[in-house]
């Protein structure tokens, strides 16, 4: 196990066919690696050189997406040093989190009015999916 403030090398799956732009795969699965806890405060992470290369697309998309994420108080780059995963991010990460979990639960309960189902039902389904989920 990798001891914090270690350089971490990013795990990032990109698709070309995807309509979000390749640089928003990139800095959505940064901010997913930091609420997983995959990622944490002052963790170094790849540069942006390397990860254009093994990723094999252009530097500039990778910099947009460190830029960005740099705008948000994600990470900082310290010239000579690396970029690395700030002490100031969780708490708006985890609003987002927060946001997209009530969205998608809106979109549930929208479908069980459709439906006419029970919110007991809906909630007895949650919990038995939620219970036998082999995600962690």
């Amino acid at each position: 196990m990798k001891k914090r403030g270690e350089k971490r090398k990013l795990e990032i799956m990109i698709s070309h066919k995807s309509s979000k732009p390749i640089y928003e795969q990139i800095g959505s699965q940064i901010k997913d690696m930091i609420l997983t806890g995959e990622l944490k405060s002052g963790d170094m992470i790849t540069s942006v050189r390397s990860l254009a290369k093994e990723l094999g697309i252009g530097v500039l998309t990778v910099q947009k997406a460190y830029d960005r994420l740099q705008k948000e108080g994600i990470i900082e780059t310290v010239v000579g040093k690396g970029t690395y995963i700030t002490n100031h991010n969780s708490g708006g990460l985890e609003d987002q989190r927060n946001q997209l979990l009530e969205d998608k639960a809106m979109e549930l309960i929208a479908l069980a009015k459709k439906y006419s189902i029970e919110q007991d039902s809906v909630i007895a389904l949650i919990k038995l999916l939620f219970d036998e989920s082999q995600i962690d």
